[in-house]
């Protein structure tokens, strides 16, 4: 006869229950379906008891018995699919293998399904009608989840993780492409997507005894699920609406909105006077001081590339970067660095992964280097002794302004010390043979999106390794870095000073670090174009919280600093596009669907 029943036992470390729990379904399932009609699938998960070697011995001795062996755990969610793909019914059911629900309702949830009037069944503790016994420890968490579930993603279910459910076979395949969990919240997200999708589920009460110790972690698999509802929430809620335009739209709109907030303290009339009053021979110089970096970038690139194989000039390579920052300046959401990789694909045969890899690993250098020396500076600053008030309040004797420029000094030394902490971490983590952050993330969840969020940092480490691999290259490329954000600080200094701001030496280089580090961190949110907004925002509550300098002209020099940097880039973007001759707008649409797993046709001229 044909197999219409497929019941899978999803099995870890279980050699004390198994053998039990398959005779106590084989019997139950032959009470109330013809013989032959029906399949036991234990679908073993990476164990390191007998479980294996039971569920071997059983279906080597009854034919109605299958075993589906995994060498390495693949996680609840991992293994029943898997099993579900091998297995042959209509009707495709799992349970626990503790059997904790009382095995009478089997019939109800396999016939729920199996006579096509739902798509979908799934017991449910918290129904009213029959008897669960929760212990609070399980009880509470239990209720939490459920209700978390019920309103950040819309199900009308009263409970999506009792492990006794059944699912039309082509119903539940529909849906598995997009299902991206693979342990405890796998089946959650299949009801949730279900019901998104319109698919019939009875939901039934059931009797229920918890049986020995959960498998369940509260701290790690609990924190793991949060973190899944909040994925899907994103995906659902979010992501539909997050478009580049809506991105940008709404950037620009928070942008005014803190624009107007402004003028209820700053006379925007008074910026555009101070403005007009810059020293232009100093604004001239900056712009000079600016274009002296994109070299250096270029070089730094070049090496980034040799380490991972592949020899460019650092010509080429500095119109590149021109090119690509251009293109983050003018497109929302860093639409300019796949750019980049799309050029040294389509010019120098340069495979998307590693142009993808090696703008990681200059990002990475980027976000050290900044972090690095704001850190440093603070640190040096509060470790020599000059916060004391009347430094930080540079020539002013204010009392006040000088203990919030204290207060403003001690935090940001913390921050130095908190980044330059985690700095050290993501460079041990690189230097050495293991990923010190994937087991940090897998000691807080063990939940297949945590492993998804070690797997990004394990790339991303990984990435930076290549370079870190070499004491020689880590140095050089470092260096370069190093140089390059010195240059732009130095600018944003030469912009400050054409303002005539009457500020001490020391204090005017401490917080120019501090702050275009800060608003070059802030411009890494691609909420606008370029970071317009972002970078001067925070450069000014900075510049305001440390000095006394008015807040029109800190606006001012944070406004005509951010202006000089955008206006050599995209002239330098422009020549670049001219010398290299490449479309900026076609070079963005043909890199849109660029990954860094992805190929695409060459560049055609």
């Amino acid at each position: 006869m044909t197999v219409e029943v497929s019941v899978v036992l999803p099995a870890y470390n279980e050699e004390a229950t198994i053998e039990g729990t398959i005779g106590t379904t084989l019997d139950t399932l032959g009470s109330f379906l013809p013989e032959d009609t029906f399949e036991v699938i234990v679908a073993e998960d990476g164990c390191d008891d007998r479980t294996p070697e039971i569920a071997a011995r059983f279906a080597g001795r009854d034919h109605r018995v299958r075993h589906v062996h995994s060498d390495e755990r693949l996680g609840r969610g991992g293994a029943l699919v898997r099993a579900f793909r091998e297995a042959d019914g209509e009707t495709l059911v799992y349970f626990d293998t503790d059997l904790a629900t009382d095995m009478h309702h089997l019939e109800e949830l396999v016939e729920s399904v199996r006579s096509g009037e739902y798509d979908v069944a799934t017991g449910s503790r918290w129904i009213p009608g029959e008897v669960a016994d929760r212990p609070r420890k399980r009880g509470v968490p239990s209720r939490g989840f459920n209700t978390m579930t019920r309103l950040m993603l819309g199900s009308d279910l009263r409970d999506h993780q009792c492990g006794f459910k059944a699912f039309d076979r082509e119903a539940l395949f529909s849906l598995l492409d997009d299902v991206e969990d693979q342990h405890w919240f796998w089946d959650t997200e299949v009801l949730v997507r279900a019901q998104r999708e319109g698919y019939r589920i009875n939901e039934f009460p059931v009797r229920w005894t918890p049986k020995g110790d959960t498998k369940v972690d509260l701290v790690r698999d609990v924190f793991g699920m949060g973190s899944q509802i909040l994925r899907c929430w994103y995906e659902f809620s979010v992501k539909p609406r997050a478009t580049p335009r809506a991105t940008m739209a709404a950037g620009t709109l928070l942008v005014l909105v803190a624009t107007l907030l402004m003028t209820q303290y700053i006379d925007f009339g008074q910026v555009l006077e101070e403005m007009a009053q810059a020293d232009p021979t100093y604004v001239a110089v900056a712009a000079g001081v600016y274009l002296l970096s994109w070299p250096l970038r270029g070089a730094r690139y070049r090496d980034i590339l040799a380490e991972l194989g592949y020899r460019e000039s650092a010509r080429f390579l500095t119109g590149a970067v021109f090119i690509s920052q251009t293109g983050n300046l003018v497109f929302p959401a860093r639409a300019g660095d796949a750019v980049r990789a799309y050029i040294v694909k389509a010019r120098r045969g340069i495979p998307y992964p590693s142009g993808f890899a090696s703008l990681a690993v200059e990002r990475v250098f980027d976000l050290l280097t900044i972090t690095v020396l704001a850190g440093t500076v603070l640190v040096g600053l509060a470790a020599s002794g000059l916060a004391d008030p009347s430094a930080v309040g540079g020539v002013s004797g204010d009392l006040e302004s000088a203990e919030s420029g204290r207060t403003a000094l001690y935090v940001a030394a913390f921050v130095g010390v908190t980044t330059l902490c985690l700095v050290s971490l993501i460079v041990a983590s690189a230097r050495a043979e293991t990923n010190l952050v994937r087991r940090a993330v897998g000691r807080v969840s063990s939940d297949s999106y945590a492993d998804y969020v070690a797997g990004v940092i394990e790339r991303f480490v990984g990435d930076v390794q290549q370079v870190a691999s070499s004491r020689r290259a880590f140095a050089r490329v470092g260096a370069s870095s190093v140089a390059i954000w010195t240059l732009d600080v130095v600018t944003a200094l030469l912009v400050f000073t054409a303002f005539d701001v009457s500020l001490s030496p020391v204090v005017l280089v401490a917080v120019g670090f501090f702050a275009v580090s800060v608003g070059n961190l802030a411009k890494v949110l691609p909420l606008t174009p370029g970071g317009v907004g972002l970078y001067e925002g925070a450069f000014t509550l900075i510049v305001v919280a440390f000095t006394p300098v008015p807040s029109a002209v800190v606006v001012g020099a944070a406004v005509l600093d951010h202006a000089v940097k955008n206006l050599v880039t995209l002239a330098g973007g422009v020549v670049s596009t001219l010398l290299l001759n490449v479309s900026l707008t076609t070079a963005v649409e043909q890199s849109r669907d660029a990954t860094p797993e992805a190929e695409v046709p060459e560049y055609d001229d």
